[in-house]
């Protein structure tokens, strides 16, 4: 009983001293990430070429066509293993001349509003539509009304995103149905036309684009739809307080077409161990029109790029295959996500793990992933290594509109979460530029994704 015991107690003994010398090893990788990360990175310099050089990258654009290029040329001068495009067929719509829009409160006395079209809006007639306007809270409020008080009218959706909850994401959630559904929920009841509230906490004068639906409106049934700056919406609101028969006049000149050929761009470096295993970390190519897409996503973008480039910089040799996935059409249609997942389907590839940044290139803060109890308990071993990095926050949830389409029972899905507060001043607006993004925090959580690929692959998916 007591060479039984003893036994035990070596064994014991022995797995603690290797699961120590683990820890102490992976503690010192990470810190080599981290450095090589934040002294000799070039996320940041990709970020300026794309935002900068190429910039607004609307799915079907030719900016979307040069920024493919472009990625493909760099992913093939880091050195990987294999470099490829994945055609996908996209949605294309164009902005066409600035929208313009005013508040009149009598015949020929009028405040200019800032408006910008919703994505995949139809456009106003020539001289745009001109108003009595009809504020609503959300969707269910049109139904309050009925036809009688909406036919004919403006519909103006005024619920802002809930201030109180910490987690802006949860605030935008919230909110949005009246951005996708708004038009094709006031069409119904004889509307003519609808304003939609910025998704956006902060006050300012940056309307916010963003994708809508008409559900299965026919195309005489369907009506114009913009997106109104915070202040413009606080504005207009005050004001049909004060005189409820005041009118809006809105004007765009936007168009959908035929859908064209574009393409995924995908990079890989083959495992050493696992080849037939796949861990794929991506962002999203395109971009709404408006700004350059630097935090959404041009961000997620060069930090999946260098998470390989790292791999390579230091020397690491991955067990299992990675592949840097950089998707098109995530804003307007989700087509490239949609694809690859597609195509990983038909050739029985067997994806372990995905992690998508599409959050803002801010300070990163941890993980959400969507996974199995006995995975997340697993993750949850590793936060002692993330803490000296400040990285704390890790979560069981969603992960990235990109990497869904890949959900099948056993794979590991991540979202990069970086700090929140500040995104949605950015989110699909004309402000979100190159200058927005911190070549700090941005470095910082391209380590942080590489960190957590290293684990998952050497440790693997349970």
């Amino acid at each position: 009983m007591k060479n039984l015991l003893l036994t035990f107690l070596i064994i014991f003994s022995i797995k603690g001293t290797a699961q120590s010398a683990d820890a102490k090893e992976d503690s010192l990788f990470l810190k080599k990430i981290y450095q090589t990360a934040l002294l000799d990175g070039k996320s940041y310099a990709w970020l300026d070429h794309l935002s900068n050089q190429i910039g607004a990258r609307l799915s079907g654009s030719m900016n979307a066509q040069r920024a493919v290029t472009w990625a493909e040329k760099e992913l093939k001068e880091v050195g990987l293993d294999k470099v490829w495009l994945q055609s996908v067929m996209v949605p294309k719509w164009t902005r066409g001349i600035t929208e313009f829009a005013y508040i009149e409160t009598a015949p020929g006395i009028t405040t200019n509003a800032p408006i910008c079209a919703l994505g995949g809006s139809v456009p106003t007639p020539i001289g745009g539509i001109k108003a009595s306007v009809v504020e609503v809270k959300g969707l269910e409020d049109l139904r309050k009304l009925g036809t009688s008080n909406i036919e004919g009218k403006i519909v103006f959706y005024n619920r802002p995103m809930q201030a109180d909850l910490i987690n802006t994401f949860e605030a935008y959630g919230g909110c949005v149905d009246q951005r996708y559904a708004g038009a094709e929920e006031a069409a119904k009841f004889g509307a003519i036309g609808v304003i939609v509230r910025s998704m956006n906490l902060r006050k300012d004068d940056f309307p916010h684009a963003g994708s809508m639906s008409y559900g299965n409106l026919t195309d005489m049934e369907k009506i114009p739809a913009a997106a109104i700056s915070t202040n413009g919406a606080d504005l207009l609101s005050s004001m049909l307080t004060l005189n409820p028969k005041i009118k809006f006049l809105m004007n765009m000149n936007c168009r959908t077409w035929k859908d064209v050929e574009s393409h995924n761009v995908i990079g890989e470096i083959k495992g050493s161990e696992f080849p037939d295993e796949y861990m794929v970390i991506g962002g999203h190519l395109d971009s709404w029109d408006l700004g350059d897409g630097s935090h959404d996503d041009g961000a997620g973008v060069v930090q999946s790029m260098e998470v390989l480039r790292l791999f390579k910089e230091i020397g690491y040799k991955p067990k299992r295959s990675i592949r840097v996935v950089l998707f098109m059409n995530e804003e307007n249609g989700l087509r490239g996500g949609k694809k690859y997942a597609e195509i990983a389907k038909n050739k029985a590839e067997n994806h372990v793990f995905a992690l998508e940044s599409d959050a803002g290139g801010f300070t990163p803060r941890g993980f959400s992933f969507d996974c199995s109890n006995t995975s997340f308990s697993k993750v949850q071993q590793w936060k002692p290594l993330f803490e000296p990095y400040l990285i704390h926050y890790f979560v069981q949830g969603g992960s990235g509109a990109d990497i869904g389409p890949l959900k099948k029972d056993g794979i590991v899905l991540a979202g990069l979460r970086p700090d929140s507060q500040r995104y949605f001043d950015y989110h699909h607006a004309e402000n979100d530029t190159f200058d927005a993004v911190s070549k700090r925090e941005l470095e910082l959580g391209a380590a942080t994704m590489t960190s957590l690929v290293y684990l998952f692959d050497k440790y693997g998916i349970k």
